[in-house]
């Protein structure tokens, strides 16, 4: 194996230590879903306590919706501040810092039965969004630049894969034989404060970003003891040099600021790609489908469709590690347009065994099919992808501020789909699919049409790209490569 795709020790400790904020950002959101009538069985308990009567169904279900929804709005907040924190404190700092949200969070979680207070449990569940949006902003942008160029994309992947397995633990815990039951739920939502521990006792021992370090303090030298631990290797000079390269780039540029962002030519493409590859994550569908899977399962017979729901999310994990299997051989563009279309055509599937599950019994196994399908090609471009590409599209000045931009609206657009998506299906019906096929169909054309190949290339030959709207040396063939971007001047 060759220096640059060398695995040292440091490089899986500080990978591995950083993406357990990534996990409590799928465990949160897949936590709440299994003691729903428990938790809901605790609002009306809590309200006959305080009101001697029980609580009418439109405010139960508007308190529900309240603490599942909080969740998101306090991950649109702390996505916005990831730019406050990282260019203050540092990336691993920042990450240490944050777990005292991920503690308070547990404490009033897990205090809210004996508390008696259902208004703990929402405030936990915002506490927690916040922790979530900022880790969705520091994990992928720590992991981007603490890799080596070769292996970026696999293991910017491992960001996704927590998210996945964080999900699934959620879903195997809240199963009432082990804590999703009466008694145990307020430990099942406290159990966040244990990766927040670990994170605290290894995170110390991790190294910050040797981009951080050279390019935002002018610390050379411990940027480059760091790169000799992450790389194995005495000498660093080539990685040093392209940072070198970006530092004198981002002299010469003003600094970044989000409103710069969408004023310059420069980087109004880029976070414009940003932006729409975000949406296509949260407005592929992808949280409609787990909406649906429960009552389908249970009209193709299924007698504990929660054991389906659970093999549902083995396979979401599953087909995540073929993506960072294979990410860096077939490129981010090229998995993401095969998710979108191979969703696209599940997508269809779907409203057509839909339509005709009361007429056609078996098409509710064309449906389990499709919907499996669905899953496995959102994990292998949707769901990895835009989580670091958007880190690879900048350079260093202006990564937090995208970072933080393009984090609000992944956040914003799973709180709208959340809020919007019962009210939707019950108007559309099975043909809500419909929706999200045209959808899909055309963030496959803008991908196909506007995002660049980041597989190979240094953060500085992608940002240079942007700036000068030229094509740009092929690292495999040695030629020129069209990138598939806009010229400088173009219009999105």
């Amino acid at each position: 194996m060759g220096d640059e795709k060398k695995i040292t020790g440091t490089l899986v400790l500080a990978v591995c230590t950083a993406i357990m904020g990534s996990a409590q950002f799928g465990y949160n959101t897949g936590v709440i879903n299994a003691p729903q009538k428990i938790i809901e069985g605790f609002i009306n308990d809590t309200w006959v306590k305080r009101y001697n009567e029980p609580v009418s169904k439109s405010t139960l279900t508007s308190i529900w919706s309240l603490a599942v929804a909080i969740f998101s709005v306090g991950g649109m907040i702390g996505s916005f501040s990831v730019g406050l924190f990282v260019n203050r404190f540092g990336r691993r700092n920042s990450m240490l810092m944050v777990n005292v949200l991920a503690f308070i969070a547990a404490a009033l979680m897990g205090l809210s039965k004996v508390s008696h207070s259902f208004e703990m449990l929402i405030a936990g569940r915002l506490i927690i969004g916040v922790y979530s949006g900022m880790s969705t902003g520091f994990v992928p942008m720590y992991v981007g630049e603490i890799s080596p160029t070769a292996l970026r994309g696999a293991l910017g992947t491992l960001h996704q894969l927590a998210i996945v397995c964080g999900i699934l633990i959620a879903q195997v815990f809240g199963l009432e034989a082990l804590m999703g039951s009466d008694k145990l739920w307020p430990l099942l939502l406290a159990f966040t404060a244990l990766p927040a521990l670990y994170q605290i006792a290894a995170l110390p021992f991790c190294p910050e970003s040797p981009r951080y370090l050279l390019i935002n303090l002018n610390e050379e030298n411990k940027a480059k003891a760091v790169l000799k631990k992450l790389r194995g290797v005495s000498d660093v000079s080539e990685d040093l040099q392209e940072m070198k390269e970006e530092s004198r780039q981002m002299m010469r540029e003003k600094k970044v600021t989000i409103a710069e962002l969408f004023r310059s030519p420069m980087y109004r493409q880029p976070i414009i790609i940003a932006i729409i590859l975000q949406l296509s994550q949260q407005l592929s569908g992808i949280n409609a489908i787990f909406y649906y899977s429960t009552s389908i399962f249970e009209k193709a017979g299924v007698s504990k469709p929660v054991y389906a729901t659970i093999g549902t999310g083995a396979i979401n994990t599953a087909f995540t590690v073929v993506s960072l299997a294979v990410v860096e051989r077939a490129g981010r563009r090229t998995l993401h347009l095969i998710g979108l279309g191979g969703m696209s055509v599940c997508a269809v599937l779907m409203t057509i065994s839909l339509a005709l599950l009361d007429q056609l019994k078996w098409m509710s196994y064309i449906c389990i099919m499709a919907i499996f399908g669905f899953v496995s090609f959102f994990e292998i471009g949707p769901g990895p992808i835009p989580w670091f590409i958007v880190a690879e599209l900048f350079s260093q000045g202006p990564r937090p501020a995208a970072m933080a931009v393009s984090g609000l609206s992944n956040w914003t657009a799973n709180f709208l789909v959340g809020m919007c998506f019962q009210y939707v299906e019950q108007v559309t019906g099975p043909y809500v699919f419909i929706i999200f096929t045209v959808l899909l169909v055309l963030f496959f054309i803008f991908t196909y049409f506007k995002v660049p190949e980041t597989k190979g290339r240094t953060f500085d030959e992608i940002a240079s790209s942007f700036r000068k709207g030229t094509e740009v040396e092929s690292p495999e063939k040695g030629g020129p490569e069209e990138m598939n971007i806009l010229g400088a001047d173009s219009q999105v």
